[in-house]
């Protein structure tokens, strides 16, 4: 079984990068929410037992995409804890409520992430129970922006340029994974597609995607209900080039949610993906090709 909680008492790298000797096909993989390095001040200053600061993770999602450097591609992983930072929002949105002082009014205080308790600086985990014991001081926020999330957009906005550069076109898959209640009841699906309903990603590249996955034998929704966060919404510029898509992975299919450990079918998940990198690294620039 997985440790319950990794706990770091030394400052955090902010990625893990993984590159191919030489890259060969036009395409970034990145998980921007599997990190799972904790800060022991964090964990001291939490008010929630260990299992339920890691229900926030997008757990071990850059486990099931680890081919993906053997098949010419960079993966790009956030090593610090969602609900420490979150990478996949704007720098910037934090909730006034979290803090001691009256926040800069250059904050975003009032996005609907904020709203939800779900900033870049997280008030609660993803099941809705509050995180700290006490209030924030901006500058712990402002050393998580500095020091976390920005290097993982420094080092995901260079791969799509370098990528861009050496291809002409860029496909970024960002990869995430989605609770077993995230569908709302009556809906079903193995993996959500979300390209922001088309204005991130050319629909014929989704398309392609959500083919390939349901050759695999799996059922795929696209964009309904996760159409993509900042991260799809930031970096997809067709026009200029860059593609996005945000890939949902259902968790019951590789993970017991209650106690974060991977089941045994986690093998056959990642077998699957890695017969889907390697079918989108075959395709390589033609998965853009309307």
């Amino acid at each position: 079984m997985d440790l319950p909680l990794p706990v770091s008492p030394d400052p955090i790298a902010p990625l893990r990068l993984c590159c191919p000797e030489i890259q060969t096909v036009p395409l970034v993989f990145a998980s921007p929410h599997s990190g799972r390095d904790y800060p022991v001040d964090f964990v001291a200053d939490a008010r929630l037992d260990p299992l339920s600061l890691r229900r926030s993770e997008d757990s071990f999602v850059d486990e099931l995409f680890a081919a993906a450097p053997a098949h010419g591609a960079p993966l790009l992983a956030a090593t610090f804890p969602r609900a420490f930072c979150d990478p996949n929002r704007e720098p910037w949105e934090l909730d006034p409520t979290m803090f001691e002082e009256e926040l800069p009014p250059w904050v975003n205080t009032s996005s609907p992430r904020v709203g939800a308790g779900l900033g870049t600086i997280a008030r609660v985990v993803a099941s809705g129970e509050s995180i700290y014991r006490r209030k924030l001081r901006f500058v712990e926020a402002e050393n998580r922006v500095n020091g976390l999330w920005q290097p993982y957009h420094d080092a995901l906005r260079d791969l799509i340029a370098a990528t861009r550069r050496r291809f002409g076109i860029c496909l970024l898959i960002d990869c995430h994974s989605m609770p077993a209640n995230g569908l709302g009841r009556g809906c079903s699906a193995d993996f959500v597609l979300g390209d922001a309903h088309g204005t991130a990603c050319a629909p014929h590249a989704t398309r392609r995607v959500e083919q390939l996955l349901s050759g695999l034998g799996y059922a795929v929704r696209r964009n309904d209900p996760y159409a993509g966060g900042y991260i799809t919404r930031h970096y997809g510029r067709p026009r200029e080039g860059v593609h996005a898509i945000q890939i949902e992975i259902a968790r019951s299919l590789y993970m017991d949610e209650v106690h974060i450990c991977k089941l045994p079918r986690f093998a056959a998940l990642q077998r699957d993906l890695t017969r889907l990198v390697a079918m989108m690294a075959e395709a390589g620039s033609g998965l853009l090709a309307a």
